[in-house]
């Protein structure tokens, strides 16, 4: 969320100033109105924190350019100035690009696994932040680290800083990091963080090698049979229907009749079928992008031939990295289970993790087993791992035995699917092929009679 400033006169005349968050400039000033009547000031500004672009120059060196997020312009100069340069200009930047960016996954995946790298050979966390700053290219990123970097020295709260960084790090990586600099085991749970993202990042690669060519092919495919059908094979076919008439056409060439019949058909509802299609497509996409249409996607995804349980066992791989990664032992660990729920990229357990999981735990003082199973979403080997280490007191690292168990069942068999989808998408292009070429080949039995043979 975007940072704003307050400023407003008390009812003595006293000063007002305070920093608040918010999405956007009209929800700040919803926050700003509401503050002001419970505490009693009257409410002069809202002024949001935004990016100015400077060009200052030090005495006998050359022009130097730069960027600094501020509320305004003077307290750039100010700041500029005491640095000892002489300030050419400020001017604030038209378009913030940046707040409309996200940096590639493969950057946040690199930052998160060298800061994990770097904090196992225990150098502060501030001066791995500074590394970061210095070595990243993507500027969005750059600019979010610098700014975790300054309000962690500020001595803000670790979680605040890093939630207010989920635009740019994703709400996985910002809610896990903020927690890591709460807890004694950063270097542990940032590996388990990089190690999900990574693991995230290469299953979404395989999974678009698996299906985008598949629907690009398809989709060529249907386009190439539609143009063939609706334009190319009437000129064709209609020379024999004239020749003979429709009805003995009919009878001594059904596959080419009825094509020619599938041809009229697009040729005069062509606009109609293009109506019937798009407009439910584009309706259902906005469907699934609202928060139920995205729970009812996640829920029937899992049921999908071949591919659907490879998303379930995907999921409970996260949920349990992430279980691993923050589980302690002690009661603290409803927080755990909930954030675990959240990571695990589907609505559908997350919401049954949390509604019928959690309440069970907290209110009937269910076990972790009992409660997992009443949920519906943990397979039959996740259940019975988790019921092992509930009697042993090893469920920490049974989740961890259940997470690289799953990498390896999911990476072995997503190959496995793509051969499978590929498989089919041969065997129907052979099928259309196979149908195109009868529909060609019946029409070369055609013999047109001869002069005085009185015959065909």
């Amino acid at each position: 969320m975007a940072e704003f400033r307050i400023e407003g006169v008390g009812t003595a005349g006293k000063v007002i100033q305070g920093i608040l968050e918010a999405e956007n400039l009209t929800a700040a000033k919803q926050k700003a109105q509401q503050m002001a009547m419970q505490r009693k000031f009257k409410l002069l500004k809202v002024l949001p924190r935004v990016k100015f672009l400077y060009k200052v120059q030090k005495t006998g060196e050359k022009p130097i350019k730069g960027e600094q997020r501020a509320f305004t312009k003077e307290e750039v100069q100010e700041a500029l100035t005491k640095l000892g340069f002489k300030v050419i200009s400020i001017n604030k930047e038209l378009i913030d690009i940046s707040r409309f960016m996200k940096p590639p996954t493969t950057d946040i995946v690199s930052f998160v696994r060298v800061s994990a790298d770097l904090l196992r050979q225990k150098l502060p966390y501030n001066e791995i932040l500074q590394l970061m700053v210095n070595d990243i290219q993507n500027p969005v990123l750059r600019d979010a680290i610098k700014e975790i970097n300054t309000e962690l020295k500020q001595g803000k709260d670790s979680e605040k800083v890093f939630i207010k960084q989920e635009p740019v790090l994703g709400k996985f990586a910002a809610n896990m990091l903020g927690l890591a600099s709460k807890s004694g085991n950063m270097a542990e749970i940032y590996e388990s963080t990089a190690k999900f993202l990574e693991r995230n990042a290469e299953f979404k690669k395989n999974l678009k090698s698996a299906l985008i060519m598949p629907m690009v092919t398809m989709l060529a495919l249907a386009g190439a049979v539609i143009y063939y059908v609706a334009y190319i094979f009437p000129s064709m076919a209609e020379v024999f229907f004239r020749m003979i008439g429709e009805e003995e056409f009919a009878n001594q060439f059904p596959w080419t009749y009825a094509t020619l019949q599938a041809s009229y058909f697009l040729q005069d509802n062509y606009l109609y079928m293009l109506i019937a299609t798009v407009i439910p497509t584009i309706l259902l996409v906005r469907y699934f992008t609202t928060e139920r249409g995205m729970f009812v996607l996640n829920k029937y995804m899992l049921k999908i031939p071949v591919l659907g349980p490879l998303f379930h066992k995907m999921s409970i791989e996260i949920f349990c990295r992430v279980f691993y990664a923050l589980y302690s032992g002690s009661g603290e660990n409803i927080d755990v289970i909930r954030l675990a729920a959240e990571a695990c990229g589907n609505r559908y357990m997350e919401h049954q993790i949390k509604n019928v999981a959690i309440p069970m735990m907290i209110e009937k003082g269910a076990g972790i087993t009992e409660s997992f199973e009443a949920t519906g979403v943990f397979t039959k080997t996740a259940l019975s791992r988790f019921h092992s280490g509930s009697e042993t007191g090893t469920v920490k690292n049974t989740a961890l035995q259940l997470a690289e168990y799953y990498e390896k069942d999911t990476t072995y068999k997503l190959r496995n699917a793509i051969d499978f989808i590929q498989l089919w998408i041969n065997l129907i292009i052979m099928v259309v092929l196979l149908a195109l070429t009868l529909v060609s080949t019946e029409t070369a039995t055609f013999h047109p009679s001869q002069p005085g043979t009185g015959g065909h």
